[in-house]
This record gives structure tokens, C-alpha cells and sequence, in this order.
């Protein structure tokens, strides 16, 4: 009878419930949040799925992402900044660049949009972190997770890339949440209504030549931007070049969804209580929130100038568009737009400040690694 008790007592001491913490259960608590937004609301469920399961299974079990933890090793990958660079191939094959080269003043609108990172990047500053923590933080102005990740590492911030990619992926899932409001308080009706012209067709040439022109220049001048810009252009290239459909279905399909699987549950496991539950964690969330709204509204702010330089032929929407959340920025624009005229179709031109806008926080992210001498 004694041996049949001893037995029961050892396996109740192996469960959980005597390890757990209330910051275990709030942090449980938050990934079924992310869960029921993922899988009822359906907000980017192919990443906060596997962040928010990420995040459930490190606080029921915390050694998952110790040393010889499965976890772990997936994180390891994010450290040594390979993932990023393998997203950002996945997602250079899945996009059509066709809307930025037909309408190069995009690139302005995406410029703009940055106007978040580096106004985070002071904040940061004055909150009290160092240079290069506050250069890893500003990132998430750009709604850029993969980029956020990668400064992140590379400028040794790997104390801080937990709450750092969590910030950047919750807020890239939440675009539609975020943007609408600062986007309608910031435009009048008629300019939600405004009507853009045709993109005009752009020639294959023109698409073939485009990322192997913008890898030249961009790395040329900020060589650091190799690794995003990079596998980026190379991805897009596969699509566009057409002799090599293969390897355009598996960077866009296969290996991104792999990837995708590697990188989102990794970057949910960096979410322990004790990791996370703490002053700078609330600092880091609230400063890439403020920052993406910065961003947000400077693109739509932008998009108005544009709009009253051409004579009412931008819609200012699109400038939010701006930030890096591909395509689901593009698509807040074509559903804000939708919203006040239904017959309204702005996703294509979306596209373009959309696409600008991944490229320029790449550029963003290879500066503050010029700045601080990182190669």
C-alpha cells in the first residue's frame, strides 16, 4: 500500500501544477487569446498559431527551451539569424513587385512609413536603453518580425529578442485592428473615395531586372542589407525569371511554411513568465505599439501630400500601407477603401508602398548595423 502511495505521490510531483506561477497562468491566459484572435477571428493565424503555441507550451513546461530543450534549438536558429533571411526569400517569391515599378513614387510612401522606427528609436533611448537596444527596438515600427529579429541578433540583443519578436509579430497580426481607426481619423470621406487611375502593365524585362538592379545598388551601398535584401530579390527573381518554377514553389510554399513553423513557435517559447513578465518586456510593447501607429499614420500623412501634389490622384490610404506587413497592410487599405465606395479597388496600388516598405526597413535595419560597425 505504501509503495502504491509513494508511486502516486511521485507522479503528482512531476505535474505542473506545483511548478506553475500566476505568471505562468497569465501568460497561458494571453495564448488562448492569441488562439481564439488566430483561429475565430482569423488574424494571421499562420503565425500567432504557432507563437501562441509557442508561448502555452513554455510556460507549462519551461525546460522546453533550456539547453536540450526541443525549443531551443528551433531559437538558435533565430539567434544565428538564419530564419529572417529564409522569410524574407519565402516571401520575395510569393509577392509581385509589378505595383512598386510601375508606380515608382511608392517608394516615397514607404519611406515615410518609417517615420515609426525611428521615433520609437528615441523613445527607446529615453526610456533609458542602450544604443543598440533601443536600434533592436524601433524595428518594430516597420511591422517587420523577421527584420526585428535579425537586428536584434546581430547587435547581440538576445536578452531582448523575445519580447522583441513577439511585439513585431503581435502587431503584424493585429493590422487590422490597428490601422482602420488612425486611418479614418486621419482622411475625410472623400479622400477614402478617391478612385486611382490603372496601373500601367509592366514587362517582364522590367520585372527581371528589377531585383537584380535593386540587390546591385542597395548592397552596394549598405552591403550589411546583403542578407535581406538579398534572399528577398533572389526569391522575387525565382518568381519572376520563370525558368525555375520549382524552386519558386518550394521558397514560397514548403520551406516558408517550415520556416514559418521554426521561427513562430521559437519566437512564442521566448515568452516564459520570468522572461517576460517585467518592466522593460511593458516598455518594449508599448513603444512598438506607439511606434507602429507613428508609422501608420506618417504613411497615411504622406499619402494626403501626395494626394493634394497630384490633384486628387492618391489615395491617402495606401501610405499606410507603407509598413512592412505583407500583403495584410495592403489589403486594411483595399478594405478601409471598400468601406466608404465598394466599387473602389486600391489593393494593387496598395502593393506598392506595401513592397517599398518591407525594402526600406531592411534598409532601416542595415543602418543602425553601419552605424554601430556590425557586419
Amino acid at each position: 500500500m505504501s509503495y502504491i502511495a509513494e508511486t502516486l505521490g511521485n507522479l503528482l510531483e512531476q505535474t505542473a501544477f506545483f511548478g506553475l506561477t500566476w505568471g505562468n497562468y497569465l501568460m497561458m491566459v494571453v495564448a488562448c487569446v492569441f488562439l481564439y484572435l488566430a483561429i475565430k477571428k482569423e488574424y494571421e493565424p499562420l503565425l500567432l498559431v504557432p507563437i501562441a503555441f509557442g508561448m502555452l507550451l513554455v510556460n507549462i513546461y519551461p525546460p522546453i527551451m533550456e539547453e536540450g530543450g526541443l525549443l531551443h534549438y528551433f531559437f538558435l536558429l533565430d539567434e544565428w539569424a538564419i530564419l529572417p533571411p529564409l522569410i524574407f526569400m519565402g516571401v520575395g517569391a510569393m509577392t509581385d513587385f509589378g505595383p512598386l515599378i510601375a508606380n515608382p513614387r511608392s517608394f516615397l510612401m514607404g519611406a515615410a512609413a518609417q517615420f515609426g522606427i525611428f521615433a520609437a528609436y528615441f523613445g527607446a533611448i529615453a526610456l533609458g536603453f542602450s544604443d543598440k537596444a533601443a536600434a533592436a527596438v524601433s524595428i518594430i515600427g516597420g511591422a517587420d518580425g523577421p527584420t526585428s529579429i535579425f537586428l536584434a541578433g546581430k547587435l547581440g540583443q538576445t536578452a531582448l529578442l523575445g519580447p522583441i519578436a513577439v511585439a513585431a509579430y503581435s502587431y503584424m497580426s493585429l493590422v487590422p485592428i490597428i490601422q482602420p481607426p488612425i486611418m479614418k481619423a486621419l482622411t475625410t470621406e472623400k479622400e477614402r473615395k478617391i478612385k486611382m487611375a490603372q496601373l500601367r502593365p509592366v514587362s517582364k524585362l522590367e520585372k527581371i531586372l528589377f531585383p537584380i538592379i535593386v540587390t546591385i545598388v542597395v548592397c552596394i551601398i549598405l552591403p550589411s542589407t546583403a542578407p535581406l535584401v538579398g534572399m528577398l530579390m533572389l526569391g522575387n527573381l525565382f518568381r519572376e525569371s520563370g525558368v525555375v518554377r520549382q524552386l519558386t514553389e518550394t521558397a514560397s510554399n514548403a520551406l516558408m511554411y517550415i520556416v514559418v513553423i521554426l521561427l513562430g513557435t521559437s519566437v512564442g517559447a521566448t515568452t516564459s513568465a520570468e522572461a517576460f513578465l517585467n518592466a522593460s518586456t511593458l516598455k518594449i510593447v508599448v513603444l512598438g505599439l506607439l511606434a507602429f501607429c507613428f508609422g501608420t499614420a506618417a504613411g497615411v500623412l504622406f499619402g494626403k501630400l501626395m494626394c493634394k501634389l497630384t490633384g486628387g490622384k492618391v489615395n491617402p490610404l495606401i501610405g499606410s500601407a507603407g509598413v512592412s506587413a505583407v500583403p495584410m497592410a495592403a489589403r486594411v487599405s483595399q478594405k478601409v477603401g471598400a468601406e466608404a465606395d465598394p466599387t473602389n479597388f486600391l489593393l494593387m496600388h496598395a502593393m506598392g508602398p506595401n513592397v517599398a516598405g518591407v525594402i526600406g526597413t531592411a534598409v532601416a535595419a542595415g543602418t543602425f548595423m553601419a552605424i554601430f560597425g556590425v557586419k
